[in-house]
């Protein structure tokens, strides 16, 4: 493949990038936290340093001012001490929706999930619709999923299996999920292909699998991504071609 664009970045290459402050470092980002419906980061789990006793904190991305790939560093227009202050992170997995409702609050943030919050794809019908006036109640299953929790989860074509989820690509403009990075090599020896979300029909949590609207033929046959090198337009426009549709058609 071409060339790699700075605006899309391997998730397991932004590991361990510092997040700093306005007035000091956080921490190291571990993870990240997203919505399986939108491929959306919603948080950034950060493992802060002595000064903090090494908590974990979450980090929304809406907070993020500044990214330098060169230094390893995303600067975050927060200081310390607002972090310190934020609502402890349980160690529960998933995040709750109780908790991120804590968390929106304590920073004013636009809570993601509330009816008219800008999204591009829209919305499986499976969670309360926010009433305004009335009291929002704890949705049955929240979409908010852990990169570590689902790097590793086999991904299922049409017509069968093909490999396990490898890595994220993710932009640093609008922080979605650009593509899941499929590692093959059960199948095809030390190959790698790249996989849209709007591609995926559905995601199974119980039998840690990713089912996707592509056959194993066409996978197969897809333009090879290498990790080493990364994705230019020129690579994003032969997969599409390849596939026949584009990042946003299902």
């Amino acid at each position: 493949m071409g060339r790699v664009v700075a605006s899309i970045h391997k998730l397991g290459r932004l590991t361990g990038h510092a997040l700093r402050a306005r007035d000091g470092e956080i921490g190291k980002l571990e993870e990240i936290y997203f919505d399986d419906e939108h491929w959306i980061i919603r948080y950034f789990v950060v493992r802060a340093g002595g000064w903090l006793l090494g908590r974990e904190v979450l980090i929304s991305p809406d907070h993020v001012i500044g990214f330098d790939p060169s230094r390893a560093e995303l600067e975050v227009d927060l200081s310390r001490e607002q972090v310190k202050q934020s609502p402890p992170v349980a160690q529960e997995r998933p995040v709750s929706r109780h908790y991120e409702m804590l968390f929106a609050h304590y920073y004013d943030l636009e809570p993601y999930w509330r009816p008219g919050h800008a999204l591009d794809l829209p919305p499986r019908l499976d969670e309360p619709v926010v009433v305004p006036g009335r009291e929002l109640r704890e949705p049955e299953r929240p979409h908010l999923r852990s990169s570590d929790e689902v790097t590793g989860y086999r991904i299922h074509a049409t017509d069968g299996s093909i490999g396990h989820v490898a890595d994220f690509l993710v932009s640093d403009d609008s922080w979605r999920i650009r593509f899941l990075e499929v590692d093959t090599r059960s199948w095809w020896p030390s190959r790698h292909v790249l996989i849209a979300p709007a591609w995926i029909e559905r995601v199974s949590w119980a039998d840690h699998e990713v089912y996707v609207r592509v056959g194993r033929e066409a996978i197969k046959t897809a333009p090879a991504y290498d990790p080493a090198v990364g994705i230019g337009p020129d690579d994003e426009i032969e997969l599409f071609e390849h596939y026949g549709r584009d990042a946003f058609s299902r």
